[in-house]
């Protein structure tokens, strides 16, 4: 549910695309080695999106800042944008908020830094 509406909302910034992959991985922690194998397949940008929601214990701050870390890795290491929609909360209704559509739809905002990214390194 979540993460479906942040897709929604990528694709809704993405629509004159001429390709659209969606590729899932299992969850947030799987999220870099997936991101990292399509971006070598020459795609122009990624778009990341995940949930992780805080539980009982820590486990959350770490999967999410680890896998935060390795998407940055991966953007650095092949030179192709990825753009970070991976939410980070303590409660459902936070992560409901931010993938609301609409403004705030961090799905969408990613997609929309992947783009500018995309235009800011093709005119270096």
């Amino acid at each position: 549910m979540i993460t479906s509406a942040l897709l929604a909302g990528a694709e809704s910034r993405l629509e004159d695309a001429d390709e659209l992959v969606v590729f899932r991985v299992p969850g947030a922690w799987e999220l870099p080695l997936g991101v990292r194998n399509l971006a070598q397949t020459g795609v122009d940008g990624v778009v990341a999106i995940g949930a992780v929601i805080e539980g009982e214990t820590d486990h959350y701050q770490f999967i999410a800042a680890e896998a935060s870390r390795g998407l940055q890795a991966v953007m650095l290491e092949t030179g192709v944008p990825v753009g970070n929609a991976l939410l980070t909360v303590r409660l459902l209704e936070h992560a409901r908020e931010r993938s609301a559509p609409g403004a705030g739809n961090k799905g969408a905002e990613a997609a929309d830094a992947v783009v500018d990214m995309i235009h800011a390194l093709r005119s270096i």
